[in-house]
């Protein structure tokens, strides 16, 4: 198994070339650290951020599993990178145990999502234990499920196919 990446690596990467999203839609800041089956990253919260509320001034909590799901996708970046591999599309399943301290993530204020590996099958399935933190405070917390298959584009097909093909009643 590759070494993780320091601090100074993971600050010399772009978070658009480990998570399958683009501007705007990448909500997560930087990179914090890394370690075997783990990563931590930052959110910083201006009124640019995605799904700003005005009225909340801030993003509001729900948004929280997004942060999670990311920094999970940044993770499996990271280790297709180690491998020499190519990043591949990943699936949100669900949650469990999903709780928020908070109503919103606040204007001006830095949050960091931790995303640890607890669980993960060959076929590509894993479970997360995922926690936001606003300092030394959490603030979000959950067990998120996702998927990411050998080849996303033969599931996406074999998916549809399903969907369209006659059900038998």
């Amino acid at each position: 198994m590759p070494s993780p990446l320091t601090s100074l690596e993971l600050s010399q990467l772009q978070i658009t070339e480990l998570v399958p999203h683009r501007q705007p839609m990448v909500l997560i800041d930087a990179l914090v650290s890394h370690s075997p089956d783990s990563l931590s990253t930052e959110t910083r919260i201006s009124k640019d951020s995605a799904y700003f509320d005005e009225q909340l001034q801030g993003v509001p909590n729900y948004v929280g599993i997004e942060y999670m799901a990311q920094s999970i996708a940044a993770l499996a970046g990271i280790e297709a990178r180690l491998r020499g591999d190519t990043v591949r599309v990943g699936f949100l399943l669900g949650s469990r145990k999903l709780s928020f301290a908070t109503r919103a993530y606040r204007l001006g204020q830095s949050y960091s999502t931790r995303v640890t590996r607890l669980y993960q099958e060959d076929s590509g399935l894993a479970v997360f234990d995922c926690e936001i933190y606003h300092g030394e405070t959490r603030v979000a917390a959950a067990q998120v499920n996702v998927f990411q298959p050998q080849d996303t584009q033969a599931f996406v097909q074999e998916a549809q196919a399903e969907q369209q093909a006659p059900s038998c009643q």
